[in-house]
C-alpha cells in the first residue's frame, strides 16, 4: 500500500514537471515563431498554458488546487460588504482621525523645536 502511494506521488510530480515543461516549450516557441506572425506566436503561449493545465488537472496537487479554489470562492460569497452609507461613514472617521493625529503631531513637533531651540539652546 505504501508503495503504491509513493509510485502515485512520483506520478503526480511527473505531471507536475511535464506541466512546467509544456509552459517552458509554448514559451519558447513564441519566440522561435517569426515575428511578423504575431498570432502563432500567441497561440504557442495559449496552447503552452492550456496543455499545462490540463495535465496539472489530472494530477492531485492540481485536484487539491481546484478544491481550494471552490472553497475560496465559497467563503468569497459569504462576506457581507457594508452599505454606500456605512462606507461613507467609516471614510469620515478615518479622515477625521487623520486630522486629529495630524494637529497632535504639529503640537508636539511644535513644543519640542520649542523646548529644545528656545528654553535649552536660548535660540530665538
Amino acid at each position: 500500500m505504501i508503495q503504491i502511494s509513493r509510485l502515485m506521488e512520483s506520478v503526480d510530480k511527473l505531471k507536475v514537471t511535464a506541466a512546467v515543461a509544456l509552459v517552458a516549450i509554448g514559451v519558447a516557441g513564441f519566440y522561435l515563431v517569426p515575428a511578423n506572425q504575431g498570432a502563432l506566436r500567441v497561440l504557442a503561449v495559449i496552447a503552452g498554458l492550456l496543455l499545462a493545465a490540463a495535465t496539472v488537472w489530472f494530477s492531485q496537487p492540481g485536484r487539491d488546487f481546484v478544491d481550494y479554489a471552490r472553497d475560496s470562492v465559497k467563503e468569497a460569497q459569504k462576506v457581507v460588504w457594508p452599505t454606500r452609507k456605512e462606507t461613507w461613514q467609516v471614510t469620515g472617521i478615518v479622515f477625521a482621525f487623520v486630522g486629529v493625529l495630524a494637529l497632535f503631531m504639529w503640537a508636539v513637533d511644535s513644543g519640542l523645536a520649542w523646548v529644545f531651540y528656545d528654553l535649552i539652546l536660548g535660540r530665538k
